[in-house]
Protein backbone atom coordinates (compact mmCIF):
# COMPACT_ATOMS: atom_id res chain seq x y z
CA UNK A 1 0.00 0.00 0.00
CA UNK A 2 1.61 3.49 -0.65
CA UNK A 3 1.59 6.39 1.35
CA UNK A 4 0.73 10.15 0.80
CA UNK A 5 1.98 12.80 2.91
CA UNK A 6 0.06 15.73 3.29
CA UNK A 7 1.00 19.15 5.04
CA UNK A 8 -2.40 20.60 6.56
CA UNK A 9 -2.64 24.66 7.74
CA UNK A 10 -6.46 25.64 8.56
CA UNK A 11 -6.31 27.60 5.37
CA UNK A 12 -7.99 27.84 2.57
CA UNK A 13 -4.72 26.64 0.92
CA UNK A 14 -4.56 23.66 3.65
CA UNK A 15 -7.87 22.59 2.87
CA UNK A 16 -7.39 22.69 -1.10
CA UNK A 17 -4.29 19.93 0.04
CA UNK A 18 -6.06 18.25 2.12
CA UNK A 19 -9.52 17.27 -0.15
CA UNK A 20 -6.68 16.37 -3.27
CA UNK A 21 -5.15 14.09 -1.39
CA UNK A 22 -7.73 12.58 0.32
CA UNK A 23 -9.42 12.28 -2.99
CA UNK A 24 -6.92 10.78 -4.47
CA UNK A 25 -6.34 8.47 -1.43
CA UNK A 26 -9.47 7.08 -1.90
CA UNK A 27 -9.05 6.81 -5.49
CA UNK A 28 -5.74 4.84 -5.04
CA UNK A 29 -6.21 3.10 -1.92
CA UNK A 30 -3.28 4.44 -0.67
CA UNK A 31 -2.79 5.56 2.99
CA UNK A 32 -2.80 9.30 4.09
CA UNK A 33 -0.40 10.87 6.78
CA UNK A 34 -1.75 14.01 7.73
CA UNK A 35 0.96 16.76 9.27
CA UNK A 36 -0.64 19.38 10.73
CA UNK A 37 0.44 22.63 11.87
CA UNK A 38 -0.54 24.88 15.14
CA UNK A 39 -3.84 25.52 15.51
CA UNK A 40 -5.78 28.58 13.79
CA UNK A 41 -6.76 30.13 17.09
CA UNK A 42 -4.64 30.17 20.05
CA UNK A 43 -8.32 28.97 21.85
CA UNK A 44 -7.84 25.57 19.91
CA UNK A 45 -5.42 23.11 20.88
CA UNK A 46 -3.42 21.07 19.13
CA UNK A 47 -4.79 18.23 20.53
CA UNK A 48 -8.16 19.19 19.14
CA UNK A 49 -6.98 19.60 15.65
CA UNK A 50 -5.82 16.35 15.44
CA UNK A 51 -9.28 15.09 17.05
CA UNK A 52 -10.89 16.88 14.48
CA UNK A 53 -9.06 15.61 11.39
CA UNK A 54 -9.00 12.36 12.68
CA UNK A 55 -12.69 12.37 12.78
CA UNK A 56 -12.48 13.50 9.43
CA UNK A 57 -10.58 10.91 8.01
CA UNK A 58 -12.61 8.47 9.54
CA UNK A 59 -15.89 9.59 8.32
CA UNK A 60 -14.21 9.63 4.41
CA UNK A 61 -13.16 6.08 4.94
CA UNK A 62 -9.35 6.68 4.40
CA UNK A 63 -6.82 4.74 6.39
CA UNK A 64 -4.75 7.36 8.13
CA UNK A 65 -2.27 8.47 10.47
CA UNK A 66 -2.80 12.22 12.01
CA UNK A 67 0.12 13.90 13.43
CA UNK A 68 1.12 17.73 14.98
CA UNK A 69 4.79 18.89 14.02
CA UNK A 70 6.42 20.34 17.10
CA UNK A 71 10.26 21.82 17.29
CA UNK A 72 12.00 24.50 15.70
CA UNK A 73 12.64 22.49 12.62
CA UNK A 74 8.98 23.26 10.87
CA UNK A 75 6.84 22.40 8.88
CA UNK A 76 9.13 21.54 5.80
CA UNK A 77 11.33 19.15 8.27
CA UNK A 78 8.40 17.38 9.56
CA UNK A 79 6.84 16.65 5.93
CA UNK A 80 10.38 15.31 4.57
CA UNK A 81 10.87 13.50 8.08
CA UNK A 82 7.27 12.25 7.77
CA UNK A 83 7.80 11.11 4.15
CA UNK A 84 11.03 9.44 4.25
CA UNK A 85 10.02 7.60 7.60
CA UNK A 86 6.98 6.57 5.79
CA UNK A 87 8.40 5.93 2.07
CA UNK A 88 5.72 8.08 0.79
CA UNK A 89 5.25 8.02 -2.81
CA UNK A 90 3.59 11.29 -3.33
CA UNK A 91 3.56 14.66 -0.90
CA UNK A 92 0.71 17.08 -1.02
CA UNK A 93 0.87 20.21 0.06
CA UNK A 94 -0.89 23.75 -0.19
CA UNK A 95 0.26 26.74 -2.37
CA UNK A 96 -0.69 30.45 -2.10
CA UNK A 97 -1.41 32.16 -4.68
CA UNK A 98 1.42 34.84 -5.82
CA UNK A 99 1.84 38.15 -7.08
CA UNK A 100 5.01 38.73 -9.90
CA UNK A 101 7.34 39.14 -6.97
CA UNK A 102 6.10 36.66 -5.17
CA UNK A 103 6.57 34.34 -7.38
CA UNK A 104 10.17 34.93 -7.67
CA UNK A 105 10.38 32.85 -4.11
CA UNK A 106 8.38 30.48 -3.62
CA UNK A 107 8.35 30.39 -0.01
CA UNK A 108 11.04 28.70 2.20
CA UNK A 109 8.42 25.47 3.14
CA UNK A 110 7.29 25.01 -0.28
CA UNK A 111 10.65 25.51 -1.51
CA UNK A 112 12.21 22.75 0.39
CA UNK A 113 9.84 20.66 0.13
CA UNK A 114 9.69 20.55 -3.50
CA UNK A 115 13.78 20.83 -3.57
CA UNK A 116 14.46 17.73 -0.87
CA UNK A 117 11.43 15.39 -1.30
CA UNK A 118 12.57 11.86 -2.73
CA UNK A 119 9.70 11.59 -4.48
CA UNK A 120 7.01 13.49 -6.83
CA UNK A 121 5.46 16.87 -4.72
CA UNK A 122 1.91 18.31 -5.91
CA UNK A 123 1.44 21.70 -4.82
CA UNK A 124 -2.07 22.40 -4.83
CA UNK A 125 -3.95 26.13 -4.82
CA UNK A 126 -7.36 27.05 -3.22
CA UNK A 127 -10.22 27.72 -5.74
CA UNK A 128 -10.22 31.57 -6.29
Amino acid sequence: MSTIVVGYVASPEGEAAWAWAVDHARTTSARLVVIASDAPHPDVSPETVVEQLESRLGEAGVEHEVAHFVGSGGAADAILDHANRHDASLVVIGQRRRSPVGKLVLGSTSQRILLEADCPVVAVKAPR
